[in-house]
């Protein structure tokens, strides 16, 4: 296939910065930037014995798209007739390969063999002087059949070799700092917490792996690794990668990648294929009794199974070595697909029925994000766009994806009825018209259903019955909300909503109405009339969940507005009673978009909508329009969301520009590269009155 990845040195000021460029949810692709090229995650890391290579390091870059992979260098170390070439050539001219290489420092053989004869410093600096890109500190490996104070004390050790560590990687050795802690969250939040704040003469750890995880997953204990992630990720600096010590077979990748997981390592593909065993998406599949292939590969073309197992070991070794590491690949680009296109949950629970144990780790994490009781699950749910183009394929987990959740707290926290009824009458304890038949779009399916109803009675508010729950029919374009994919049987047994349910929407759950067709008539001028405070209360609506503006204020706001339309006929931009454009609802996913002039009001009435505060060199440039950078923002607002809109201004408070954030409040504050906020209009001086 030919070399498709550039090693060059990244630029000296970004060595060890890493930068999210996608995301959904806690999953991310990212860039990761060394010495010999970008690496580009969520990455396997092959494992490459120097003394045994199953597949040569060149052809794996080259025919496998491998850009980056592991070695020992304990190994190296350990051997002369490894360590002197790496010592004279480098570590790249002994594997010939130029892409970027991270080392272990033996802490595995450790635990494999007993004590290594090699120091803390003494193993650092042999990395360094071979040219690792990133290496690895001699940590203290922690079993899961280690007593709490064994733990505790190889947690300790770990921290007490970091600084002495990072001083002598020098420079240019990024250094990997190892999460221990067992089976214990509490050891592994600590660990976290206390290897992401140490700090060198240089820098910090540039990427942080969880360590001591082989022995479980040798066992199956997919709960267990599950919720090791999640306590690490509780206290784990934001802006690092994080690794899965170990970690390759491709079942796990999803739910590790959907987790935050960006970095593997394994040397499953060889060891895996010695044992005439292959590597798929859903487990192991042995060959012994195979007489077709399970998946589709070009390593395997053109061979049958029982042809391969007539081979020698060696050439049967080396072929389905080859397979595995094409398909963990495919499984990896699978993912990083999935991340691109909001999907990656989704491919969590299909991949979830791969085995009980990956079936129970998944369904422990359902009841968490559903349960939203702690910090990361809150993350993870705040850091998934709500608003998304597309649809939702239903199934009985779909309840739990992070960006449903995300939308259904929008919802319960931001929305509430419109102040008056159609005709212009103050609403007082409304009751609920509910929609439990038709399909999206409703103001297609349903709109002259409602009308009718509402000429009977002004204060109903209508509310979709979905498979996820209640949705506000001035909110019934919200995408993917609208486009949910469901067999009919599940939208008819749909039930009531709870009383409680109800009142936490604002309404009365003893005054409820089904909404029913009748095919009455009605008068044109009624009609239009109270479709009209429908259209209004939908704006109305997307300016309390998406720009976090109250009804009242944007009422006030929008009172005399008025819109133009598309070809179909749905409002296309909002304008204010003077004629300027505030907002455009955009028709592909129901979300709403601020004009500069939109800003400006949405600023100048104090509206909730979060603020970033951006350092004075960057304000004439995002006055430009250009997107605001990590690294050059002073402070922001706590309830900034990924995909939703902000406000940018100077530290006095003065609009600046507005856009749409690609991250959280702790993200917008821990990363150093890439872009925090998409600028959609930057507000020059001279447009300010």
């Amino acid at each position: 296939m030919g070399a498709r990845f550039d090693t060059s040195p990244c630029r000296p000021q970004d060595l060890g910065k890493f930068e999210v460029t996608t995301r959904d949810g806690a999953a991310r692709l990212g860039r990761l930037f060394t010495n010999h090229g970008i690496l580009e995650t969520p990455m396997l890391l092959p494992v490459v014995n120097p003394n045994i290579r199953t597949i040569e390091p060149r052809e794996m870059l080259e025919d496998f798209g491998v850009q980056a992979l592991i070695t020992n260098s304990y190994v190296i170390w350990k051997h002369e007739k490894l360590r002197l070439p790496a010592l004279e050539q480098g570590v790249h001219q002994l594997l010939d390969f130029p892409g970027i290489i991270v080392t272990d420092s033996g802490t595995f053989q450790s635990y494999v063999y007993g004590d290594i004869d090699v120091g803390v410093k003494e193993i650092v600096a042999f990395q360094r002087d071979i040219g690792v890109d990133i290496g690895t500190m001699l940590d203290v490996f922690g079993r899961p059949d280690q007593s709490i104070d064994e733990l505790k004390d190889a947690v300790l050790e770990t921290v007490q070799r970091a600084p002495e560590s990072l001083d002598e990687a020098g420079p240019d050795l990024l250094l990997n700092g190892p999460i221990q802690g067992g089976l214990h969250d509490f050891l592994r939040s600590e660990s976290a917490e206390k290897m992401g704040s140490v700090s060198g003469k240089f820098r910090g750890f540039t990427v942080h792996p969880i360590g001591g995880i082989v022995p479980i997953m040798e066992r199956h204990r997919y709960l267990d690794l599950v919720k090791i992630i999640l306590a690490v990720k509780e206290t784990i600096p934001v802006n690092r990668p994080i690794h899965l010590f170990g970690c390759g077979h491709p079942m796990l990748f999803p739910m590790s990648i959907a987790l935050g997981v960006d970095l593997f390592d394994s040397a499953a593909y060889a060891l895996f294929a010695r044992d005439g065993r292959l590597l798929t998406p859903h487990g192991t599949v042995r060959i012994g009794n195979l007489k077709e292939w399970p998946f589709p590969s070009r390593i395997l073309n053109g061979v049958t199974p029982s042809e391969v197992r007539e081979m020698e070991e060696k050439q049967r070794t080396d072929l389905l070595a080859r397979y595995n590491l094409e398909i963990t690949q495919a499984e990896l680009a699978r993912c990083r697909e999935a991340v691109r296109s909001g999907k990656i949950w989704s491919l969590v629970e299909q991949r979830s029925h791969s085995s009980p144990e990956l079936r129970e780790a998944y369904l422990f994490l359902k009841d968490k994000l559903i349960l939203n009781e702690d910090i990361t699950s809150s993350e993870i749910i705040r850091s998934s766009f709500p608003v998304r183009s597309g649809s939702e394929r239903w199934t009985s987990d779909s309840g739990a994806r992070p960006h449903l959740l995300h939308a259904n707290a929008l919802i319960c926290e931001r929305w509430t009825p419109p102040l008056t009824n159609w005709k212009g009458e103050t609403m007082q304890n409304p009751g609920v018209l509910l929609i439990m038949s038709g399909r999206s779009p409703w103001r297609d399916s349903v709109k002259s259903d409602i009308i009718r109803a509402l000429s009977h009675n002004p204060n109903l508010i209508p509310l979709i019955q979905t498979p996820n729950g209640l949705l506000p029919f001035d909110l019934e374009d919200w995408a993917p909300l609208c486009h949910i994919q469901a067999f009919d049987s599940i939208w008819s047994s749909l039930t009531l909503p709870s009383d409680d349910k109800l009142r936490e929407f604002g309404l009365d759950p003893t005054n409820i109405s089904i909404l029913e067709s009748t095919g009455e008539a009605i008068e044109k001028e009624l009609r239009n009339q109270i479709f009209n405070w429908l259209e209004k209360s939908q704006i109305s609506a997307k300016c309390s969940v998406f720009l976090n503006a109250s009804r009242e204020s944007t009422e006030k706001w929008l009172e005399d507005m008025t819109v133009d339309r598309s070809s179909t006929g749905r409002i296309r931009n909002v304008f204010t009673a003077d004629g300027r454009h505030v907002l455009s609802p955009r028709l592909h996913d129901g979300g709403i978009s601020l004009t500069n002039e939109g800003a400006k009001d949405l600023h100048s009435f104090g509206a909730r909508l979060p603020k970033l505060v951006l350092q004075e060199d960057a304000i004439p440039f995002v006055r430009d329009g250009r997107n605001v950078i990590h690294g050059f923002i002073e402070e922001v607002d706590a309830h900034i969301a990924p995909g939703l809109a902000c406000l940018i201004v100077n530290s006095n408070g003065e609009l600046v520009a507005h856009g749409v954030s690609k991250c959280t409040s702790n993200e917008i504050m821990s990363f150093s590269k890439g872009i925090a906020v998409r600028t959609r209009g930057g507000i020059k001086i001279q447009d300010i009155e």
